[in-house]
């Protein structure tokens, strides 16, 4: 195991105003490419050294050796095993708006992120305690569904459109979100980080990522200019 200090994975995504996949103004990043950086940085190491900073980039890391080893892994459309109808159905809803389908690749519940956080649920292998996960993910979608009743009549998922986004802003940025909807943001900084995680450690995502695996290389020409970029900007 590296004895380099793990870093954080990134919570904080910059605000996006272009579509997913979108080019933008000159030093904006489309929604995918922010999401693309933020797994990197927080599964990275995990996947290098077995060691990282959660149990979403832990998980991500399970979750992509047992896809290499040819082993059993959640399937899309698998039933969930610890979701209610429900809930699985606000999962597949709210990784979808954090990562819709564009022109580079399939939604995230396309490629089963709702499925692969159904397994951090319920996988004990994992380490860290899976009752306070299990706990801190239902009482999240609860406090969403119920922020949403109050301000519309309406749990998360029958809400509008617009209506499910302006509530997501509220939580979506810890600099400008109110103290009151912290336990939101807590919530979905941890969401984001899922879905990130298993989506990039899905095989769509590990081509999205250029990932070709224990293959050789002629030549290293350093990080690239993106990612440097992007460590400039988050230091």
């Amino acid at each position: 195991m590296s004895d380099r200090p793990t870093p954080e994975p990134i919570r904080d995504l910059p605000r996006l105003d272009v579509e997913a996949g979108t080019p933008g103004p000159p030093g904006t990043l489309s929604r995918r490419d922010a999401l693309r950086l933020l797994a990197i940085s927080a599964a990275a190491p995990a996947l290098i050294s077995g060691c990282g900073p959660d149990e979403a980039a832990e998980g991500a890391a399970h979750h992509a050796a047992a896809r290499a080893r040819g082993a059993v892994a959640p399937a899309v459309g698998a039933e969930p095993g610890f979701f209610t109808a429900h809930e699985f159905d606000t999962v597949r809803l709210l990784a979808d708006t954090i990562l819709p389908a564009d022109d580079r690749g399939p939604s995230a519940a396309e490629v089963g992120v709702p499925e692969f956080i159904d397994f951090l649920m319920t996988d004990d292998e994992l380490r860290g305690d899976m009752e306070e996960r299990q706990t801190a993910m239902r009482g999240g979608l609860g406090w969403l569904d119920a922020q949403c009743r109050r301000a519309h009549g309406e749990p998360f998922v029958r809400c509008s459109d617009a209506q499910r986004r302006a509530m997501l802003d509220r939580i979506a940025y810890p600099d400008d979100a109110a103290p009151a909807d912290a336990p939101g943001v807590r919530f979905f900084n941890r969401f984001r980080d899922y879905t990130a995680a298993g989506y990039f450690s899905s095989p769509q995502g590990m081509d999205d990522l250029g990932y070709v695996g224990n293959a050789a290389q002629a030549q290293w020409t350093g990080c690239p200019d993106e990612a440097n970029a992007w460590a400039a900007r988050t230091v």
